[in-house]
């Protein structure tokens, strides 16, 4: 086979590159999935490894060419990274500006200033839900631990009172709301209108963090009630310096990005003309390239100018903000790589089929994917990447808004269960100095409310809208 019939074969999703049944093509998934998940759980191999590996298993379980597995596996890692690295990069840079100017501790101490007794639990998650939009969740319990440990300590609250709607915020944002990796990666694969997506996100989010955050607190306090480990507390980065941002500067450089993708779905759902030089000026700045773009340098004056950085400091940051994403963009290329590979062996076909068969709504459906794949692997960023790659032709013909409501429930989903497999597990478990039974009752059933709240949300927005 000629690398130009490769390529064609690798183009069209709707030509699979291996005539297996579907008996045949549900095993190869399986064994493909369960590659990944023995590779990242029994041999402890980075995902980026684990995921390259998995799928030359799912082509070579398929029966499908090795050629053409490499092809569709390279080209889904290409796209995936062409349309979403650049964004992640974006995001680490406004992330960093943000903690290390002193932006963050700002908004922390501004609302904690204003909040106390009842109230606080509350103001964790607004706190939470605001610094989570620009930030992957791992740097966010990073930023928002010492905080939380300093409240919980200081006002002798609960720990899992104050952490609990903490954890939730941050959850809810990396799942549902983009431009974290996961949702962007699902709107570029099921085609799904950004700003659309982005609206029916936050709508999504705020009944399922306050039930998850606020309201689940209280059980999980009387669950598991520990006091803050003094260990665990670090110094801020505000400590070292000698002054920081605003915070209505600092709110506003965070939302910016938000404000613009709206701004871009508002005006294309009253406008709807595509000729149009209002539409197409807002189609161009609520991009989330020019979004976050626009972010960052306003951040540079906003954030880092503000906080007394010199040319050379501004410049130090955002070189050292780029560094730690790398195993997250090689993980994303990977994930979208195993999804093309998916889609070109006909899975996405089978899935189409198996749906009618058994008439499971398709947002239903792809909860359920979501579920099984972060289950095994443990990463709701795979889960999200190849979930939406399985359930890709059930979006074909969708309205706008049910497609967006597809990457939400995608979304909630790969937040099902975190457990031992998942990295954020144990990351939540060693800052909060838990045992595995105590982070199990606490963060793991959290993570499992916001996902069946949240699929529960969209549900009831698909019969209305």
């Amino acid at each position: 086979m000629t690398s130009l019939n490769v390529e064609m074969l690798a183009a069209d999703a709707t030509e699979p590159i291996t005539s297996a049944g579907n008996a045949h093509l549900g095993i190869a998934v399986l064994a493909g999935i369960a590659v990944i998940v023995l590779l990242i759980t029994r041999f402890k191999l980075h995902a980026f490894l684990a995921l390259t590996i998995g799928t030359l298993g799912l082509g070579a379980f398929a029966a499908a060419p090795l050629d053409a597995t490499l092809a569709s596996f390279t080209k889904g890692l290409g796209s995936t990274v062409a349309s979403v690295g650049v964004l992640i990069a974006l995001g680490a840079i406004l992330g960093k500006l943000l903690a290390d100017s002193g932006g963050a501790d700002q908004i922390v101490d501004t609302i904690l200033a204003k909040a106390g007794g009842r109230a606080m639990p509350w103001a964790m998650v607004l706190i939470a839900s605001v610094i989570g939009l620009p930030l992957f969740f791992e740097v966010g319990i990073v930023l928002l631990i010492p905080v939380v440990l300093l409240v919980a300590k200081r006002g002798n609250y609960s720990l899992m009172r104050i952490g609990v709607p903490a954890l939730a915020g941050l959850s809810v944002m990396h799942g549902l709301v983009p431009p974290h990796p996961g949702p962007l990666v699902a709107i570029d694969a099921l085609g799904a209108n950004l700003g659309v997506t982005l609206a029916l996100g936050v709508l999504v989010a705020i009944p399922t963090v306050i039930i998850a955050g606020p309201l689940f607190s209280r059980y999980a306090a009387r669950w598991v009630d520990i006091p803050a480990p003094d260990r665990m507390i670090p110094q801020r980065a505000t400590e070292d310096l000698e002054r920081r941002p605003g915070f209505g500067a600092t709110v506003a450089t965070v939302l910016l990005p938000v404000v613009l993708m709206l701004a871009k779905a508002l005006v294309d759902i009253v406008v709807d003309d595509p000729e149009n030089h209002v539409q197409r000026v807002f189609d161009v700045v609520g991009s989330p390239l020019i979004a976050l773009l626009a972010a960052v340098v306003v951040g540079i004056f906003t954030l880092g100018r503000a906080a007394g950085f010199t040319k050379e400091r501004i410049s130090a940051t955002v070189e050292t903000s780029l560094a730690p994403i790398a195993g997250v963009l090689l993980i994303v290329g990977a994930g979208g790589g195993f999804k093309q590979t998916l889609i070109d062996v006909g899975v996405g076909r089978m899935i189409l089929e198996f749906s009618e068969d058994w008439s499971i709504p398709a947002l239903l459906l792809a909860w359920l994917i979501a579920v099984a794949i972060r289950l095994a692997t443990g990463s709701a960023t795979v889960a999200t990447i190849s979930a939406a790659g399985l359930v890709a032709p059930l979006a074909a013909d969708m309205s706008t808004t049910h497609a967006a409501l597809l990457v939400l429930a995608i979304g909630a989903g790969s937040l099902f269960f975190s457990h031992v497999n998942d990295a954020g597990f144990w990351l939540v478990k060693e800052y909060f100095g838990m045992n595995v039974g105590q982070t199990i009752k606490t963060w793991s059933v959290m993570e499992t409310i916001i996902s069946v709240v949240g699929i529960a949300v969209v549900l009831l927005l698909s019969l209305v809208l």
